[in-house]
């Protein structure tokens, strides 16, 4: 369009500017004779017109292709600066960009004029628009009346009226409803689906999230008539494959030609939950398991997963879901087949809404965190296509709004006892303690384990087995056990109903891990505390991680009077039997290791011998 307006003006420029030398010019006609001056003064009179009607052309030319250019421009403004209005919806772009001095300015163009979620409202779910009567009785049934501001957000951009199919970004607070943000469009844009096939791929990077994400897609999912599948290495991939994927079966008594009617795999699932490792798994080694037709993918905890390479699964998931003109091609030579086979979905290249190269069905994809990086050479991975940033907020880290933040000064080899006085004070109120490694995490959990207090403490580590993982989770759901003593490996994305306190043993070294353990409380709406355990020297660091997140004041808690003493002689025991258990697991490892280097040197004696 470019070319064409250049030319036109080209054109036109050299016209006018030969337009007054026509009366100078002599002529002749088609036998060589020159003209007369009578003849001539007609011949020019005519090519004046010719000229003038050729000016007027090129003219309207021009104004065609500049309207032209500005119809294109308007359209991706259009698309950019969008302000639906939607009946019984409260819906308000913000018009503040995103500007501050601090380094956490979001570079990208597309990131300093987001979305604001505050600026919805919670909608009831009778007034939802285009909401599947279905899944409101699904939603109604889990105890929903009404979604979140996040929700109705979301559901705004993917299913309301005006909504337009674009990747979306979404910067949230931990516990204001990011899972059912995604999953609840995802059920509803794929409940008329005909064959059944993954459309969906949701990949977070922990088994617990991830088993956690599976029950919100099950309880809704089914009402529309899809399955929901997991890919966590929870089981043996033997028995995930039998439950992803399924034989055609053949009916007996018929004689079939192998070359026509092959075994034919097709997926027993339309939507996937799955870890990066064992989503790799199946893409190398699972006959059958394809992601062709996926429509939609979704990367939870998208910080924590940019982080770390996993197998490169996401270069690998983009090039299996891309396609070339080559792609169309070959299916069409092979379309008798497909007859017969799994059907195939073909992403048509060309124009689609006026971006060339991108593909029809397209792939959207949705990336939420609640501390989600602003870092260019990150979000290029994803290769998002015209994304739109919905956030809370200026401010990159954010913490509930419902959130109290307490800090509690102590000596170092007294902290333990402040924290028992702590948890005594709490009075059996239902808790989270976090450490920042797994082995001070087992350490603590003895040590409590040995005083005489009133309520159940179990430890949740990222090195016990999953079972015993899942076993202590939903004693501390059940309110079986009030006290859980975590690494970091709960931090993310975990829902645990009626949490009232999160406690920081080991103070966080960075806002964004302060963000996720406070996380777990003041969830959806309630409010929440947290306390954090000081020594004196982390005392102003632990004041500046607080400000990143707007927080410039933290009230010091002081345990009752005497409360302290009181459990100091269990504490002087508690020490005594940690030493002892300690000692003892130094003595059974050693004695493991040599009965292991035993082994191994009559192994090396044996086949000594033997050559």
């Amino acid at each position: 369009m470019a070319m064409q307006t250049g030319a036109a003006r080209l054109s036109l420029n050299r016209l006018m500017k030969g337009s007054g030398t026509i009366s100078s010019r002599y002529f002749s006609d088609k036998k060589g004779r020159v003209l007369s001056e009578e003849e001539q003064a007609i011949e020019n009179v005519y090519i004046k017109k010719m000229e003038r009607e050729r000016l007027e052309k090129l003219k309207k030319k021009l104004a065609a292709a500049e309207a032209e250019k500005d119809k294109s421009v308007n359209k991706m403004v259009e698309i950019e600066m969008k302000d639906v209005k939607k009946k019984h919806i409260k819906r308000k772009r913000t018009t503040t960009s995103i500007t501050s001095n601090s380094s956490s300015v979001p570079v990208l163009p597309w990131m300093r004029s987001p979305i604001d979620v505050t600026e919805f409202e919670d909608c009831s779910l009778d007034l939802l628009p285009l909401l599947d009567p279905r899944l409101e009785e699904a939603l109604q049934r889990m105890g929903f009346s009404s979604l979140f501001p996040v929700q109705v957000a979301v559901w705004q951009e993917t299913i309301g009226p005006g909504a337009f199919e674009r990747d979306l970004c979404i910067n949230s607070p931990t516990g204001t409803g990011k899972t059912l943000a995604y999953a609840l469009p995802i059920v509803q844009k794929l409940s008329t689906r005909v064959v059944k096939c993954i459309r969906a791929l949701v990949v977070l990077p922990t088994r617990d999230l991830a088993l956690q994400v599976k029950e919100v897609f099950a309880a809704i999912a089914p009402a529309v008539g899809l399955s929901v599948g997991l890919a966590v290495g929870q089981s043996s991939i033997e028995d995930e494959i039998s439950e992803l994927i399924k034989r055609t079966r053949l009916e007996a008594g018929i004689c079939y030609d192998p070359e026509d009617h092959g075994v034919d795999l097709q997926s027993s699932v339309d939507i996937l939950v799955a870890t990066p490792g064992r989503l790799m798994d199946h893409i190398n080694t699972t006959k059958g398991f394809t992601l062709e037709h996926l429509c939609y993918l979704v990367v939870d905890e998208t910080d924590r997963l940019l982080r770390e390479a996993y197998q490169s699964w996401l270069p690998t998931v983009l090039q299996l879901t891309s396609t070339n003109e080559d792609d169309i091609f070959s299916h069409a030579r092979t379309f008798a087949h497909s007859m017969i086979g799994s059907l195939k979905t073909i992403r048509k290249s060309g124009v689609e809404r006026g971006c060339k190269g991108k593909t029809s069905p397209r792939l959207m994809k949705m990336v939420l965190s609640a501390t989600l990086t602003r870092d260019p050479s990150k979000l290029s991975q994803l290769d998002l296509y015209h994304p739109l940033f919905l956030t809370t907020g200026p401010q990159r880290y954010q913490l509930p709004e419902k959130l109290e933040s307490y800090k509690l000064l102590c000596e170092s080899k007294d902290k333990p006892l402040y924290l028992v006085a702590l948890l005594q004070d709490l009075k059996g109120e239902k808790c989270i303690v976090f450490l920042s490694s797994v082995e001070s995490a087992q350490k603590l959990s003895i040590l409590l384990n040995s005083f005489e207090l009133p309520f159940k403490i179990k430890l949740y580590s990222g090195l016990q087995h999953q079972s015993v993982r899942s076993k202590t989770l939903r004693a501390f759901r059940e309110g079986e056990t009030q006290v859980l003593v975590a690494s970091d490996a709960m931090t993310r994305g975990m829902d645990v109903e009626g949490v009232r306190t999160v406690i920081n043993y080991d103070a966080p070294a960075y806002i964004k891990t302060y963000v996720h353990r406070a996380g777990r409380t003041a969830r959806a709406g309630q409010a929440g505390r947290c306390f954090s355990l000081l020594l004196r020297n982390e005392v102003d660091p632990f004041k500046k991680l607080l400000q990143k997140a707007d927080r410039n004041t933290c009230s010091v808690y002081h345990p009752p009077d005497g409360l302290i003493e009181s459990f100091r002689p269990q504490y002087t025991a508690a020490l005594a039997k940690l030493k002892e258990y300690m000692e003892s697991r130094t003595s059974r490892r050693r004695k493991i290791s040599l009965k292991s280097q035993k082994v191994v040197k009559e192994k090396n004696i044996r086949n000594l011998e033997e050559i």
